[in-house]
């Protein structure tokens, strides 16, 4: 088991990995995939999936249980400030004042691109109002950094459009945000296969939140064991460190001194 644990709104984890509850094809098929990446952190947009909401349909708490896993409310769907205020204020009534959450304000339906100026105005009334905000956010490091001055647990930059699967289009403006930030940086949106998630933790990211890529691939099960590996792989990577990219410049992986001579 890895010692590399790490730390949000005062709490420990040791998986990296963070998964979302929709778009699979019922709740067993997402307890499965949930199961296979070891995820301990799952979200659940609170305007899409039933946790309570209604008592006549099936609940995600049936399948995932409070008591094994740390629920993560989200905003998706929300497009104001107001909007994502009052459905994390229901999150937290339906389970029993939770108040780690994450927020996203979108700009339009079609881009699902963040909306920052709403975003920041909800972050600021949230994190006054006692809630752990982990929050959804474009790849600009000044932006970044306001959310962290207001008072978010953990920043999430894209790394391409939500549901695109393009992956990372901007790995230096995340590099940026990594290493200003003092709180938790989490690639959120955009990851589209293992390789991409592999990237993002070595470029030092503290973890990955991704639901499509899993959800939406030919064998989600499959796909969650391969994203909980590539992301453990690319930690390692990070924590390993690289060797230098060398333009122009060879470096044999054996020694040149001391060669076995065949003449006599």
């Amino acid at each position: 088991m890895t010692t590399d644990t790490f730390q949000i709104a005062g709490k420990t984890y040791s998986s990296r990995l963070l998964v979302g509850t929709g778009k699979y094809k019922d709740f067993d098929e997402t307890r499965r995939a949930i199961d296979e990446s070891d995820a301990e952190i799952i979200t659940v947009a609170i305007r899409r999936v039933n946790i309570g909401q209604d008592a006549s349909q099936p609940s995600l708490l049936d399948y995932l249980p409070p008591s094994e896993f740390t629920y993560l409310p989200n905003t998706a769907g929300c497009y104001t400030a107001e909007d994502a205020i009052r459905t994390l204020r229901l999150a937290r009534e339906l389970l029993d004042d939770h108040t780690l959450v994450k927020l996203e304000v979108l700009g339009d339906p079609q881009t699902l691109y963040p909306n920052v100026r709403e975003t920041l105005k909800a972050a600021e009334v949230l994190v006054k109002e006692g809630f752990d905000v982990m929050v959804y956010t474009s790849d600009d490091p000044i932006i970044a950094r306001e959310l962290e001055q207001i008072g978010c647990c953990a920043i999430m930059p894209l790394a391409s459009l939500i549901g695109s699967g393009m992956g990372i289009l901007n790995p230096w403006n995340l590099r940026l945000i990594i290493e200003q930030s003092k709180v938790p940086v989490l690639v959120d949106a955009g990851v589209g296969t293992a390789s991409d998630a592999a990237i993002a933790m070595e470029l030092g990211c503290d973890g990955i939140l991704m639901n499509t890529a899993i959800a939406g691939a030919r064998d989600p099960i499959r796909m969650a064991r391969a994203m909980k590996l590539a992301v453990e792989a690319g930690r390692d990577a990070f924590l390993a460190g690289r060797v230098p990219k060398k333009l122009y410049s060879g470096d044999p992986s054996s020694p040149i001194t001391g060669l076995i001579s065949g003449t006599k």
